[in-house]
């Protein structure tokens, strides 16, 4: 049968088994291929099959199809695992605080407007030398800068749906900043010395968490401030980790200081809307935690990794949270997933730990980055880096990780029989050691990545790459 005769719906069903560079070949052969070629139902389901989650609203108005976000997204990321300088990227410093940089967040949302021409990348800064400043990517210039204040800045954190930064001092002053302005917009003070800061939206309401040095939690309106709750969640142990679950139900705390605490589970709901009792909480059943995270594909797994009470091993547990609830009660229940402990003696030392997926964990120790699936078989292993990896930046497209050899090292995520793996791609240099000490801290949106370079002189400037559309 000639290929004329084949009704829409035939062609349709024919090209259903084409990749895009074929489907796009297609397209050429004639008026009635092109048409078949550029059904949606085609081009959706490549969209999801590649990415899950699409934002087709990403697109310039009158260009929204999922040809074109398949087309503009397949394209960026084609560029960002080139990784070639000038033709892909664009490198640029950005200078101004006189000391430390202690955070730095993105200001703008991950996901850029396809088709728009010009793409706009913003980050926000903390420093030691007391100011916020929030930094253009593409243009590596500053946007604004705060007054400088009495005591240096310890965190920094944004809330990019809202276009706000939210600030932590080391005196445990908490300050909420305008994010296009640098207008200060509210203030709230903890008495104590602040260690973590989370913020997460409830019925489209901003809610920010602040654990402190005493061992308190407290749970604050966005953007006023205003105290919703606050909670002794450990006798005289300083909270350091501080995570809310993808599904925004959960909240864990723990302490890494205090080998005799057990990280505690908080129902949000229960946070956010105080009772006269005491908020539904449960300790997970390990201890001495070094480092936890979320596998951000679950809606409340977690991951925590501990050391064993007798020897020096570390072992990393898996854990699904979820709320029973009865006619008179509100209960928790961490479901053990799975649990194995890492071999050898190597983990020692500090080690970043953060997840892909709902089975997956990457682990950075010294040079080493370590694959992991959460029933411990070792999937990869890669020694790029030759000093010690200082942050790993993980999203459902790349994995990048800083060093203090002064580079970064970009890898990008495949899956082959349902298991994720890791294509090494490319570094990102950061200067020479004459002036610099190396990279403290790596994020990425869609279009562009920028590490903190600790410099000689106990500055800090930021490296920006931008890549080219």
């Amino acid at each position: 049968m000639g290929s004329e005769l084949l009704t829409l719906d035939g062609l349709v069903h024919v090209f259903s088994y084409l990749e895009a560079p074929d489907l796009l070949r297609a397209a050429r052969v004639n008026q009635a291929w092109n048409e078949a070629a550029s059904t949606t139902s085609l081009w959706r389901r490549m969209c999801l099959d590649r990415w899950t989650f699409c934002n087709i609203s990403n697109l310039t108005p009158g260009m929204q199809t999922w040809k074109q976000y398949y087309l503009h997204r397949s394209k960026l990321e084609h560029e960002m695992a080139s990784g070639r300088p000038s033709a892909d990227y664009i490198c640029r410093s950005m200078r101004g605080h006189k000391g430390k940089i202690v955070g730095m967040a993105y200001l703008s949302d991950n996901e850029h407007v396809f088709g728009a021409g010009k793409l706009r990348s913003v980050v926000c800064t903390a420093s030691t030398d007391g100011t916020i400043r929030a930094w253009q990517v593409q243009e590596g210039t500053q946007i604004w800068s705060s007054p400088s204040q009495e005591v240096p800045f310890v965190k920094v954190i944004t809330v990019p749906q809202y276009k706000l930064a939210i600030s932590a001092d080391a005196r445990g002053t908490i300050k909420v900043w305008h994010g296009e302005t640098g207008e200060e917009l509210a203030a709230f003070s903890t008495s104590s010395s602040s260690s973590s800061l989370v913020t997460y939206s409830v019925n489209n309401k901003p809610f920010l968490t602040v654990a402190t040095a005493g061992g308190v939690i407290y749970t604050l309106e966005v953007p006023n401030l205003n105290q919703v709750s606050c909670i002794t969640a450990f006798q005289n142990s300083s909270i350091d980790l501080l995570l809310c679950s993808p599904d925004k139900q959960w909240l864990v705390a723990g302490s890494t200081e205090n080998a005799n605490t057990s990280p505690k589970v908080f129902y949000t709901d229960c946070l956010i809307n105080p009772a006269d009792e005491p908020p539904v909480s449960s300790s997970l059943p390990v201890n001495n935690c070094a480092v936890v995270c979320w596998l951000p594909k679950a809606p409340a797994r977690i991951a925590v990794m501990h050391q064993d009470r007798i020897s020096v091993q570390r072992n990393i547990t898996v854990f699904d949270l979820a709320v029973k609830k009865s006619k008179y009660k509100m209960e928790v229940i961490a479901q053990q997933v799975a649990s194995f402990t890492l071999p050898g003696s190597t983990w020692t030392t500090a080690v970043l730990m953060e997840g892909h997926g709902t089975e997956t964990v990457l682990l950075g120790c010294g040079s080493n980055l370590t694959l992991y699936s959460i029933f411990g078989t070792q999937l990869e292993a890669f020694q790029h880096h030759n000093n010690t990896i200082t942050s790993i930046w993980v999203d459902s497209f790349r994995v990048v990780t800083s060093s203090l050899d002064l580079s970064l090292r970009v890898y990008t995520w495949k899956k082959a029989n349902k298991i994720s793996s890791l294509t090494s791609r490319y570094y990102l240099l950061g200067g020479t050691h004459r002036w610099s000490r190396g990279f403290t801290d790596v994020a990425c949106d869609n279009i562009s990545i920028v590490g903190v370079v600790a410099e000689s002189d106990e500055t800090s400037i930021l490296r920006a790459y931008s890549f080219n559309l």
